[in-house]
């Protein structure tokens, strides 16, 4: 007998060599085999349009690039496995389920609050300019009307209304430029517009030029030096610098109904009164404007006639209205506040008008 070891085990016997594969056929033997395993039969195929922000939140994230997947899982290992909730990498800082961290998903469009009422009045495509309404211009017209009373009174008279629409002037534009409270810019404003007042009462109205333009350069150098002085940061100065320079300039060349012909004083206050009554009417926007302008042009007239100043008071009365527009219009900027409504929206469209006034009144 033949000693013959057995053919189907020889323990000295190496086993057969393996084939040796490249780098590019093993990434190839890999993606073929990622095909095959239990993780890429759980994703969710791959669509052209997005689902919904809310969904894509709990989808499972595969932490592996394509070509470093983990080894292939027994069938019992991948029940257990498909039974265990998944598990979704934190959001970005400060981002909800479905929002990202640029600020544009679906909780900014519901009201987050890291986003102005301009802001989100803008994303949703409507517009973020609110007018001061009805009720502010009831009031700049009755402030209109009590100028255009007092004008030909006396001066004196007509100052006295004339310091109630500077210190709304002043208070308006700082809290319609967001600075509150800004108590020293305000009263710099304010005593700016007294200076002006006082140098037109004691020069008198031929030299209102004069007297207007010397305390507006006085108060521009005063508040530059004013905030040099500032330990804030540049850019809070600067933007303070700028608020507070507009705010005296509107301030004091409201002075123009003291400076200007009564009687045009009386005419320009009184079409600034209609057309800011008409404006506030709920018509479109262009038809709104129309009728303000044709309103002021008529009432020019009227008062015109009454005061002798004729035909001439159609031209006072659409001038101030156009500048009284255009003080309305900066009044309802970017969902202002209801104080800067009954502040700024009650002054700038008579405190705009004044220089038309005083020029179209020569």
């Amino acid at each position: 007998m033949t000693n013959q070891p057995y053919e189907g085990y020889d323990p000295y016997q190496q086993p057969p060599a393996q084939p040796q594969w490249g780098y590019e056929e093993q990434q190839y033997a890999t993606q073929q085999w990622q095909g095959q395993t239990w993780d890429t039969q759980t994703h969710a195929p791959v669509q052209a349009a997005q689902p919904p922000a809310a969904e894509t939140a709990y989808l499972p994230q595969s932490a592996y690039p394509p070509a470093q997947q983990p080894p292939v899982q027994q069938p019992g290992h991948v029940q257990q496995q498909a039974q265990q909730p998944v598990q979704t990498p934190p959001p970005a800082p400060g981002a909800g389920p479905g929002e990202s961290g640029s600020g544009y998903g679906p909780a900014t469009l519901a009201g987050n609050a890291r986003v102005t009422d301009a802001q989100r009045a803008r994303l949703e495509g409507r517009s973020p300019i609110i007018e001061p309404g009805m009720q502010p211009a009831l009031l700049t017209g009755l402030l209109g009307l009590l100028l255009a009373v007092a004008a030909p009174v006396s001066p004196y008279v007509l100052a006295l209304p004339l310091v109630v629409l500077q210190a709304l002037t002043a208070a308006g534009w700082f809290r319609l430029n967001g600075m509150w409270p800004a108590r020293q810019g305000i009263a710099l404003a304010f005593l700016g517009a007294l200076a002006a007042d006082a140098a037109v009462l004691v020069a008198g109205r031929d030299q209102a030029p004069a007297a207007i333009l010397g305390p507006l350069g006085i108060w521009v150098l005063l508040s530059l030096v004013l905030q040099l002085r500032s330990h804030a940061d540049p850019d809070t100065r600067m933007y303070g610098l700028m608020a507070t320079v507009a705010a005296s300039a509107l301030a004091i060349i409201a002075t123009g109904f003291l400076g200007a012909d009564p009687h045009a004083a009386s005419v320009g206050a009184a079409a600034v009164a209609v057309a800011v009554v008409a404006r506030a009417l709920p018509l479109p926007t262009v038809a709104s404007v129309a009728v303000s302008v044709l309103a002021a042009t008529g009432a020019g007239i009227a008062v015109g006639g009454m005061t002798g100043v004729g035909t001439k008071g159609a031209l006072i009365g659409a001038g101030a209205a156009v500048c009284a527009l255009a003080g309305h219009r900066a009044a309802s900027y970017d969902y202002p506040s209801r104080f800067v409504h009954f502040t700024a929206g009650v002054a700038l469209p008579l405190a705009a008008a004044a220089p038309a006034v005083w020029i179209l009144g020569r």
